[in-house]
């Protein structure tokens, strides 16, 4: 049974986004560039929420978020600002004109888990991550707060208890204990978990996932529709990702890499009918921290058989790349459960890579995110 937030006095604009993995990069970077932008400090660059086919669709305000969340690191927020401007993710000065933001979100971060010897069990840790949730709600007068998981990414199964629910999904079951829609950003199981398909069907939220769409996938979206609408049959496709920081790291992990190649090979499956020859790697390569170099080589087949090969390099800032998006996805997930819709929002699959329903190339799934903000538009005439 959902058990939402006690609604009395809240403020009716001020909406929270719970993150979890709080203190990440994409996190940091979420909050400070919602403040910039906020502020007039920034270009609004990335949210496809500030273009014109979102305006008047009730969206709350970037300057009405409020951030929590959960995280087991324990970096303050304006420290790890100061980091990523080191990194050349954020401008210089940023963690400066918004560390009263930060340092507010850094007060509203709740320890995570489970940690090394926790003795909870499931029931128990998702008691008490649905309490810091509702506390948040309450403390902070919210309409109401949206989760959004942007961990590093966890392995397809735990490591160890097979009975035990991975940490993402007990973050999911949380958030519908404490009547919260939620959002996986992540590879990660989250909502996806057979224990938690029954909660999710009876808890009335909308929800969206999983595993955000920043690079390399995002070009595969638009480049395998060409070739599938060109009847330009795809002989192989092989790719690289290099990449450093906290994603890096989990992503040395065989079985994590595994579960975020599963959803950059969807895109291809589905757009194509089959999926093509070729592996994709993925490289934990430190020195490189919060960037990324992906390389992607498609050989096709032209007229007359003649042979033909199409190169890419995609070179970026993920957390750059990821926090407008996350940004996004919580104001329109916002949007939709204050409309009162529920179940998995399938227009949302323009930022997935694995979504939940939907068409799969870029232009479909732009195509239906646009109808959903008409929607969300008719909803307040």
């Amino acid at each position: 049974m959902t058990t939402g937030p006690d609604t009395t006095h809240l403020h009716p604009h001020r909406t929270g986004i719970w993150l979890i993995g709080a203190r990440g990069s994409v996190a940091t970077t979420a909050v400070a560039g919602c403040a910039a932008v906020a502020a007039g400090l920034q270009p609004a660059t990335g949210m496809v929420t500030e273009t014109a086919p979102f305006a008047d669709t009730g969206l709350p305000a970037l300057g009405d978020l409020v951030f929590g969340g959960h995280d087991t690191a324990t970096t303050p927020l304006p420290k790890r600002a100061e980091a990523l401007v080191a990194d050349g993710v954020l401008p210089y000065g940023l963690p400066d004109a918004a560390r009263a933001e930060l340092a507010a979100a850094d007060d509203a971060i709740r320890p995570g888990g489970p940690q090394h010897g926790d003795t909870r069990d499931d029931e128990e840790l998702i008691a008490a991550f649905a309490h810091d949730l509702a506390d948040f709600v309450r403390t902070h007068r919210l309409a109401r707060a949206v989760v959004v998981n942007v961990a590093s990414t966890e392995p397809a199964a735990p490591t160890s208890g097979g009975d035990r629910l991975p940490p993402s999904s007990l973050y999911a079951s949380a958030a519908l204990r404490a009547g919260c829609p939620y959002v996986n950003f992540t590879p990660s199981t989250g909502l996806h978990h057979p224990r938690l398909r029954a909660e999710a069907a009876r808890a009335g939220l909308p929800y969206a996932g999983r595993d955000g769409k920043t690079g390399q996938t995002l070009l595969r979206s638009v480049l395998a529709p060409m070739f599938a609408q060109r009847a330009l049959p795809v002989r192989a496709w092989s790719g690289t990702n290099l990449l450093g920081g906290g994603d890096g790291a989990a992503l040395a992990d065989p079985a994590a890499a595994a579960v975020k190649n599963a959803g950059k090979a969807r895109v291809l499956s589905d757009t194509l009918g089959e999926l093509p020859d070729g592996e994709l790697h993925i490289d934990n390569v430190p020195a490189l921290g919060d960037w990324k170099t992906a390389w992607d080589h498609v050989a096709f087949d032209g007229f007359l058989g003649s042979r033909m090969v199409l190169q890419t390099i995609w070179q970026g800032c993920d957390s750059a790349l990821a926090a407008p998006l996350v940004l996004d996805l919580a104001r329109l997930t916002a949007r939709a459960h204050e409309a009162g819709l529920s179940g998995p929002l399938t227009e949302l699959g323009f930022y997935f890579k694995d979504p939940d329903g939907g068409p799969s190339g870029l232009a479909d799934q732009y195509a239906a995110l646009t109808g959903f903000a008409e929607r969300l538009r008719r909803g307040r005439a």
